[in-house]
Parts: C-alpha cells; sequence; structure tokens
C-alpha cells in the first residue's frame, strides 16, 4: 500500500568521478551539460537515482547512458550533502570513482550529455555545481590507495613497460621517483609477469613488456603480505 510522508524530502542523485591514464598523465572523464542548469558547463558524469535503482545500479547507468563505459572499476567514493550544491532542489549526491584503461574505451556523449572527453585532472575548466570539490576528494582518494593497493594497473594496458607504470606512479603521486629503487621494489614484489615480447613502434630503444598477475596478488594477500610502493 503506497504511503505519503508529511515531511519534504531530499532527491538522490549519484556523481561519476572516472580516472584513466595515458602519456600525458591523469586524466578525468568529463561531460558537457546539454540541460539546464549550468547547460553548456563541463560536470562529472551522473544524474538523480531511480526509484527501483541502487546507488550502485543508478551509477552504473549514468556511465553507460553519458559516456558510453560500460562495467569499469567503480567504488563509492564519498557522500555530498551540501544544503545548496544544486540550484533545482534539495540534492544529496552520492560520489563514485572509477578507473579505466583508455585504450579499452572510446566515450561518447549521450543521453543529456552533449559531449564526453579527457581533460588532465590538473587543468580542468570551471565546473557545474559542486564537482570541483568531488573531483579533489576523489583524486586524494586515488593518490592514497595507489600506494597501498594495486589499482594502478586499472589504469594501464594489458601489456605495459616498467617506464609506463613509473610515469603511472610518478602522476598519481605528483612527485619523481628514482628510476632504479623503482624498478627493483616493483619486481620485487612478485606480481608481474615478463613478457617475451618487447614494445613496438617506437623511436629509442624498445622496452621489455610486462603485465600484471592478480592471481600472484592475490595469493600473497591471503598470506599476510602487504602491498606499498
Amino acid at each position: 500500500m503506497p504511503f505519503t510522508y508529511e515531511h519534504p524530502r531530499a532527491a538522490l542523485a549519484v556523481d561519476c568521478v572516472i580516472f584513466g591514464f595515458d602519456e600525458g598523465g591523469l586524466k578525468v572523464l568529463l561531460i558537457r551539460r546539454g540541460l539546464e542548469p549550468f547547460q553548456g558547463r563541463w560536470a562529472l558524469p551522473g544524474g538523480f537515482v531511480r526509484m527501483e535503482e541502487t546507488t550502485d545500479q543508478a551509477a552504473r547507468r549514468e556511465l553507460r547512458e553519458e559516456t558510453g563505459l560500460d562495467r569499469p572499476f567503480l567504488e563509492q567514493l564519498y557522500t555530498f550533502s551540501d544544503v545548496d550544491r544544486d540550484p533545482r532542489e534539495r540534492v544529496v549526491s552520492v560520489a563514485y570513482f572509477a578507473l579505466v584503461k583508455l585504450s579499452d574505451h572510446r566515450v561518447r556523449g549521450a543521453s543529456d550529455a552533449r559531449e564526453a572527453a579527457w581533460h588532465p585532472v590538473e587543468k580542468t575548466p570551471p565546473l557545474a555545481f559542486d564537482h570541483k570539490k568531488i573531483l579533489a576528494s576523489a583524486t586524494a582518494r586515488l593518490r592514497g590507495k595507489v600506494r597501498y593497493q594495486p589499482i594502478g594497473f586499472e589504469l594501464l594496458p594489458p601489456r605495459f613497460t616498467l617506464p609506463q607504470l613509473q610515469h603511472l606512479y610518478e602522476a598519481a603521486l605528483e612527485r619523481p621517483l628514482d628510476k632504479r629503487n623503482f624498478r627493483k621494489k616493483i619486481l620485487s614484489f612478485g606480481i608481474l609477469v615478463e613478457l617475451p615480447d618487447k614494445e613496438e613502434n617506437v623511436s629509442n630503444r624498445p622496452a621489455q613488456l610486462y603485465r600484471f598477475d592478480k592471481k600472484a596478488y592475490e595469493e600473497k594477500v591471503r598470506a599476510g603480505w602487504n602491498f606499498e610502493v
């Protein structure tokens, strides 16, 4: 039997911070809004939660509808509830952050997003709503987690070089890393598999290719090992 509340209720929304990585550094996926408020402004992908959805389901739906991304690594970030964060009405947003391999995804604007494009995390255009605050929170979470969990491999292609891996960690941690020490430490973990191939179509000496051994990592964790870069 339907029940009507006497008191006003806040609307519930989701916003998604989607990180990618390439030679240019750490990127975030933004959509240009096709509707008011903030029509024409860049924003994080997101939208309202439907009555039959969980917030996780809503986040994945919005990613598919607004960017064309399907089944990325997705983790809940934080709940943003400032009373004036949306000019339309009282809206509480559950934010998520996602990690994707740029080589695996061709993004496209759809639904109420006019277009979708990757932007350097440190050089984003002015964002709608409180999305600058959400992006800052997600970036801080990523930079904390990347040191203690191998989530960085979610941003790399399946086959990568050690220079690519080091570049990723330098971009995420915002500091240079000693090449020799980084290589020695990361190889000592025993979670990388050296492949028989080397990188192709490069002007300098081709580097050795590796892949992340998720099974070996999980076995080490079960044995009490801690990942730390």
